[in-house]
């Protein structure tokens, strides 16, 4: 059980990551500058899925460095390396605390349910993103797709 509850944590804190990243890029908020040294910018870089696959994608090589990123992230440092973890999804390996060692085990359990329904929701938003971009059309907040 415990590895599944550290997978779904793990899910609905990446999906959080993108939902939050879809809806603020589609607000035309970007990085300034260029993304690669041919001059590409970040705006030229398309919304949601146009910026993996398209005519305005993140070029290859920059693909390719989030993935590698993404992997050392897994195996060097998203992990409970020490073996201090309260819970699964514990990575703060005896290091950052921000206060959480002076919560309650009541408070504790609380904060831990927060984070599971906010990401079990993320999941959920970030896939009717997909699908409505998918579907073409309009979403309030977002606009077109």
């Amino acid at each position: 059980f415990d590895r599944l509850r550290y997978v779904e944590l793990k899910h609905g804190r990446i999906c959080q990551l993108a939902f939050l990243g879809n809806i603020i890029t589609r607000a035309g908020v970007h990085l300034p500058g260029d993304i690669d040294y041919s001059g590409t910018s970040f705006d030229s870089i398309g919304n949601g899925w146009a910026a993996i696959s398209g005519d305005n994608a993140i070029p290859s090589g920059g693909v390719l460095q989030i993935i590698a990123f993404i992997g050392f992230l897994e195996i060097g440092v998203m992990k409970d390396v020490t073996g201090e973890g309260e819970f699964p999804g514990d990575f703060r390996n005896g290091y950052i605390d921000f206060g959480w060692d002076s919560f309650s085990e009541e408070t504790k359990l609380q904060k831990r349910a927060i984070e599971l329904n906010n990401g079990r929701a993320a999941q959920m938003g970030i896939l009717g993103l997909m699908v409505h971009e998918q579907l073409g059309g309009s979403i309030p907040l977002v606009g077109e797709m």
